[in-house]
């Protein structure tokens, strides 16, 4: 089973057009926005907007945000993730951060550390575009509820 996951992903990386490579040993410092396909194989420092399939090679690391539509991690990430598309994380990736996705695969002895909230084709672009909302809403979860409170102080029969 394993053969066939590893031919879907290459043929995956295979099929799209890689518009810009980050080389082993080279670091980018800043915010990274490309409207084409993107292979990291060196270190992203800052939040990456890729419109199509961001690959994170083995020997790639990426420290913020990531939004693309489609993302294959081979390397670390720590940061949040929205992907419209489909999110890999393969057998020597490792992510730290949360997920927002419509689709989620995770290999063998890969490494998540975070939260996941699968969504559908309409509800991923404005999940993606809300990320920071929901962070707020988490917020507002923690606060404690007075319903029950007012409940408890009912008299009971």
């Amino acid at each position: 089973m394993m053969n066939k996951n590893k031919n879907k992903n290459n043929a995956m990386e295979l099929k799209a057009k890689i518009g810009t490579v980050i080389g082993p040993g080279a670091v980018f410092d800043g915010n990274f926005q490309t409207p084409e396909s993107v292979r990291v194989d060196g270190t992203i420092n800052g939040n990456c907007n890729c419109k199509e399939l961001l690959i994170v090679g083995v020997e790639g690391k990426i420290n913020g945000d990531i939004t693309s539509q489609n993302v294959i991690i081979s390397g670390k990430v720590e940061g949040d993730i929205a992907a419209s598309g489909k999110l890999e994380l393969l057998s020597t990736g490792k992510l730290v951060g949360n997920i927002i996705a419509r689709s989620l695969v995770v290999d063998e002895d890969a490494c998540f550390d975070g939260r996941c909230t699968m969504t559908t084709a309409a509800d991923t672009k404005s999940s993606i575009y809300d990320k920071d909302n929901n962070k707020d809403k988490d917020k507002d979860k923690n606060k404690p509820n007075e319903a029950p409170m007012e409940a408890d102080n009912k008299k009971r029969y």
